[in-house]
């Protein structure tokens, strides 16, 4: 999926919990009056769910509405800590965060300190 989507496509993650339940409508719903962004923009929304093991990805790609769904067999996907709001992640963070890595704090391997 993240391969697909074009270069300087803006992420969108959606503070807090979401109901789970809901289905592409009530996603993109959510993306026009809470986040207050177009869902038809070709932008990407991700939300998580309660228990932080589920998230939905919301993207149309210029013929529909897809949505993406990933669930972690083991450990929580990182979210911010704010209960509304979005947050805008680049295409890398996205894809750490799907690996169930800390996209906020990356951490660098190590940096060689002799040449030869």
């Amino acid at each position: 999926m993240i391969g697909l989507v074009p270069a300087g496509t803006r992420v969108w993650l959606a503070a807090g919990v979401t109901d789970m339940r809901k289905g592409m409508d009530g996603l993109a719903g959510l993306a026009q009056m809470a986040l207050r962004e177009d869902p038809f923009s070709g932008h990407v929304f991700a939300f998580r769910g309660r228990r932080g093991d589920l998230v939905k990805l919301l993207w149309f790609d210029g013929d529909g509405l897809c949505l993406f769904t990933k669930r972690l067999e083991r450990g929580r996907f990182v979210w911010p800590q704010a209960d509304r709001g979005s947050v805008a992640l680049s295409a890398a963070q996205l894809s750490m965060l799907l690996e169930g890595i800390d996209w906020r704090r990356p951490k660098r391997t190590q940096r060689p300190e002799l040449a030869a």
